[in-house]
Order: structure tokens, then sequence, then C-alpha cells
């Protein structure tokens, strides 16, 4: 069964919120780049957190038939980038976010609105 993207990136930041990732945004970049469609972007208060959200984000992801191309940083659970073709997903410490700032690196992207459930 094929997903649409947009579907896919909502399910990433979906299982992202599911273990409690905070500040969670979605940005429409197929107009930007070729690289992908969406960054789903979020944040995890420890590199436990980060690393809990990295295996959600995957799991999920993989039980939909989407596979994860490629994934860095999990060694040192700061900045982790996962790879799934057309979404890239990024689960940050808020410090590293804050630092590198890919919402106004990518200021000309649309956000897409995503809800976290009640």
């Amino acid at each position: 069964m094929t997903q649409s993207v947009d579907h896919i990136a909502m399910e990433a930041a979906s299982a992202a919120a599911d273990k409690k990732a905070k500040d969670i945004v979605v940005l429409d970049i197929h107009d930007l780049t070729p690289v992908a469609d969406y960054f789903v972007i979020c944040s995890a208060n420890s590199g436990t957190q980060v690393e809990a959200v990295a295996r959600a984000v995957t799991d999920k992801l993989e039980s939909l038939g989407v596979r994860c191309r490629g994934m860095e940083g999990m060694d040192e659970a700061r900045w982790v980038l996962m790879d799934f073709g057309d979404v890239v997903v990024h689960v940050f410490r808020p410090e590293e976010r804050e630092f590198y700032h890919l919402e106004r690196l990518w200021g000309d992207a649309r956000q897409i609105p995503f809800e976290m459930a009640q």
C-alpha cells in the first residue's frame, strides 16, 4: 500500500509526539530543493529521549512500508537526522535546535499545521 508523502510526514510527526517530542514542525520544502519534499523537525530533552523519538519514527514509518535510507547522529544523540527519501526527520536537543535553527534557514518553506493529540 503506497502512502502519500504528506501522510508519511504527518505520521512521522505523530510518532515523535507519541514519545513526547516538543515543538514539532512540518515544513513543505518541495518547491525549494530537490533533496526532499518535507522536513519534520522536533526537540527532545535528553539523549535518551532523542533516541526514543528516532526509534519511534523509524518503527512507525517502516510499519507503513517506508524504509529509512540513512540515519546520522545516534551515537551522540544531540541531533539525529533520518532520511526517508521524500521526508527527512530531524530530532534535536533544544540547544542544537536553537543553534542550527532550521526553521529560519528554510524560512521560505510552507509550514504545515501539526496538532498533537490531546
